[in-house]
């Protein structure tokens, strides 16, 4: 008995010499990692359902696009399912456009492109092969096809990433299936589906999740159109200047700066790269380095004026927090990881702001209190149709045989 109490003491001594930041480190070390440990599982998991997570995340941005169409002919007095037809023939209708004017504008314009290129190659190796460097056309063309090789030998881990993308037919039709029918329920339902989801979490969490998640839903909607605003700007700058400079294929150069800009930062650098190099083959060095200052002050206009006084005050996340959101999601997930990154990271920061600042009333239960409207409104529906069958039947009565 006596041995137990010393050693309790002596455990105890052990434990007071321990300064108090290392105890302190200490408990913040497991829990940082059991946290990092969950974290790691749960993206093991969206990795194996990757065929049904990442139809489900681009439906979520476009019903945060759409949903706006939509609530305003609700409120127009119009039946919701107008809207949402509306909505979806609205943006099927633009996608069709952008296709079409693409493969148009490629078919009509871009016959020659290969055999221009390789001119301007070997144009490019006979200027360089007489550079004071001692590097001789050879070894650049030596060194670009071992890069091209090894490009192509890692194509679809630059593509894929983790998340990775359809592979085959199948997949692809599979995930456009589900991705219209997630779209087209969450416009018609969306509401419900949210509080059937915070049904599985605790009372005493409803009000809390469902402020987070509202302002986290409000700060995505605000990335997709204020994004679509400077995709806009960043294709006509781009476009115009092109067209300008008398640089061929100006409308595809215009579409593929559009589509490009919903990957923040890599998307203009790819697109523009692209815009550039046609000037170069087409139009000589000149005329490409005009077309590189174009878009290389495009990209300034937005980095500097749009992306702080549009995109910072919807999205309110910091550039270096963009920029590194866009390059942890490539660097994890891919494309799909750079084009999910900045909505997400938006969502989590208005989550966390609004979990911090405690902006929700502990004593309401949102969950119960829908259910609770609902519930009146179906028995407000009942007693109309009841009153409607009764009216019809004194009606009837009223003008039985004469």
């Amino acid at each position: 008995m006596e041995q137990g109490k010393s050693s309790e003491a002596a455990a105890g001594r052990a434990e007071d010499e321990l300064p108090l930041g290392i105890r302190v480190a200490a408990a913040w070390s497991w829990r940082l990692i059991l946290i990092g440990l969950a974290l790691a599982g749960f993206l093991w998991l969206v990795v194996q359902v990757r065929i049904i997570v990442i139809p489900l995340l681009i439906a979520i941005l476009l019903t945060a696009l759409l949903a706006p169409i939509v609530n305003w002919f609700t409120k127009q007095g119009a039946p919701r399912w107008f809207g949402v037809v509306t909505a979806l023939a609205v943006f099927i209708a633009s996608v069709w456009v952008l296709v079409t004017l693409i493969v148009t504008q490629l078919r009509s314009g871009l016959g020659d492109f290969t055999k221009r290129s390789e001119e301007v190659w070997w144009d490019l190796l006979k200027l360089i092969d007489g550079n004071p460097f001692g590097l001789s056309a050879d070894q650049i063309d030596s060194f670009v096809a071992q890069l091209m090789k090894t490009v192509e030998s890692h194509q679809s881990e630059l593509w894929n990433g983790a998340l990775g993308v359809a592979t085959t037919a199948g997949q692809l039709v599979t995930g456009l299936l589900l991705t219209l029918f997630s779209l087209i329920f969450m416009l018609i339902d969306g509401k419900r589906i949210w509080f059937w989801v915070l049904g599985f979490l605790p009372a005493k969490a409803h009000a809390a999740v469902d402020a987070a998640g509202r302002n986290g839903w409000v700060s995505v909607g605000q990335y997709v159109r204020v994004q679509i605003f400077v995709a806009f700007v960043d294709a006509v700058g781009i476009g115009v200047g092109a067209a300008l400079l008398g640089v061929p294929l100006p409308i595809p150069i215009a579409i593929l700066v559009f589509i490009g800009s919903f990957i923040p930062f890599l998307g203009a650098i790819t697109t523009g790269a692209l815009a550039a190099f046609i000037a170069l083959v087409y139009n000589g060095p000149v005329n490409a380095l005009i077309m590189l200052g174009v878009v290389i002050l495009v990209n300034q206009i937005e980095g500097h004026v749009l992306q702080p006084l549009v995109m910072g005050s919807a999205v309110r996340v910091h550039p270096l927090g963009v920029v590194l959101a866009v390059s942890t999601g490539a660097l994890l997930a891919g494309i799909p990881g750079a084009l999910f990154a900045v909505p997400l990271a938006a969502a989590g920061n208005s989550i966390v702001n609004t979990l911090v600042r405690k902006e929700w009333d502990p004593s309401v239960d949102p969950v119960a209190e829908y259910h609770r409207k609902n519930e009146t409104h179906l028995k407000a529906r009942r007693r109309a149709r009841s009153a409607m069958r009764l009216s019809r039947t004194r009606t009837s009565e009223s003008e039985g045989p004469q």
